[in-house]
C-alpha cells in the first residue's frame, strides 16, 4: 500500500482531500517527446516536399548514376530518410526513457 493510500485512510475521518502525486517530470518527458517528434518531422518534411517538390529544378541539374538529384530525393531520398529518422527516434526514446526511468526492462537491465 503506497504511503498516499495510507495517508488517505488515516485521514479519511477527517474529511480532506488526499495529496496529489507528483507529476511534474511527466510533463518535462512529454515536453522532450514532442520536441523530437516536432524536429523529425520537420527534417522529413525538407526532404521529401522541400527537395523532392519545391527544389526539384535546381537538384535536377546534379545527375548521380545517371539519375537527376530531384528525382533520387522525389523517388527514394524521403523513403530512406523516413526509415533512417525512424530508428533515430527509437534510440533517442530509449535514452529519454532511460533518463526519466520508465524504460521497459527486466529485473537484470536488459530491454524486454
Amino acid at each position: 500500500m503506497s504511503e498516499v493510500t495510507r495517508e488517505h485512510e488515516q485521514r479519511e475521518g477527517e474529511g480532506e482531500p488526499p495529496p496529489p502525486e507528483d507529476n511534474s517530470w511527466r510533463q518535462g518527458y512529454w515536453r522532450r517527446n514532442l520536441r523530437l517528434m516536432v524536429i523529425l518531422l520537420v527534417i522529413w518534411f525538407v526532404v521529401s516536399f522541400g527537395f523532392g517538390v519545391l527544389l526539384v529544378e535546381p537538384l535536377n541539374e546534379i545527375v548521380i548514376a545517371g539519375f537527376p538529384l530531384g528525382f533520387w530525393f522525389a523517388q527514394q531520398g524521403s523513403i530512406y530518410t523516413f526509415v533512417v529518422l525512424i530508428l533515430v527516434y527509437a534510440v533517442l526514446m530509449d535514452r529519454l526513457d532511460d533518463r526519466y526511468g520508465v524504460s521497459e526492462r527486466d529485473e537484470e537491465g536488459k530491454r524486454l
